[in-house]
């Protein structure tokens, strides 16, 4: 088995503001944000190796930063789609050209807006892939949930509390979220044959369109955060 990370990379993040990409902003060492999420994967041992999706205006950028950090296991540069899922399924496209070739793969599908992954939330993913066809990683909510009733036509400001979740039975989604490479193709074929996917992330495609494949769940870290603003490039 082969385990392929994908870095996806194709967003803008206009709320962390400013024109950059938050994926090119720095944290505290100088160096980005992409460049720490790639260089978890790099160092991995059981990374074979990576493919970045970026989107399609900030390549040339991109290209320049992987050439000078000299990663050995970046193979593949993709150009992103306008959604999230559009890029994941253009690296499974990309990577069911490999597999016609032969030989068993996997794709660890990335947010690179997570650049404090941790190796040991990397190598249990791995491990779980041995033995599972979906995997991803999640971490409990510490947080009262409320399920909320919106009034048709107002912002937010026009919600009611409908319900009190839970908590015990609620975790947060956090990447990598992986698959066999076949599971992942597929779960993209039948949710493109239905012509609208709503999904916010792999996890949920796979959910949806193949609902008799267990997703097996490792557990997260609270560092392994998405950077969304601001102030969530601080350590």
């Amino acid at each position: 088995m082969r385990n392929i990370a994908v870095i996806l990379a194709g967003g803008i993040g206009s709320r962390v503001g400013g024109d950059t990409p938050k994926q090119f902003l720095l944290l505290d060492d100088g160096r980005s944000v992409l460049e720490h999420s790639v260089d978890a994967f790099e160092q991995a041992s059981c990374i074979d190796e990576i493919a970045v999706v970026m989107h399609p205006e900030w390549l040339a950028e991109a290209e320049a930063m992987i050439e000078r950090n000299g990663w050995k296991k970046v193979q593949q540069l993709i150009p992103g789609g306008s959604e999230r899922w559009e890029s994941s399924w253009r690296a499974v496209e990309e990577y069911m050209k490999s597999a016609k070739l032969g030989g068993c793969i996997s794709l660890l599908l990335h947010d690179a807006a997570r650049p404090f992954v941790s190796q040991r939330i990397i190598a249990d993913v791995c491990q779980a892939l041995e033995t599972h066809q979906a995997v991803t990683v999640a971490v409990p909510s510490t947080d009262t949930l409320y399920k909320v009733q919106r009034d048709k036509g107002q912002s937010d400001k026009g919600m009611f509390l409908e319900e009190v979740l839970d908590r015990s039975y609620v975790w947060r989604a956090q990447t990598p979220q992986a698959f066999h490479l076949g599971t992942i193709a597929e779960a993209f074929r039948k949710a493109m044959e239905e012509g609208q996917i709503a999904a916010t992330d792999d996890v949920g495609i796979v959910h949806r369109y193949m609902p008799d494949v267990p997703v097996f769940i490792v557990p997260g870290e609270e560092r392994n955060r998405k950077i969304t603003y601001q102030e969530d490039l601080k350590p």
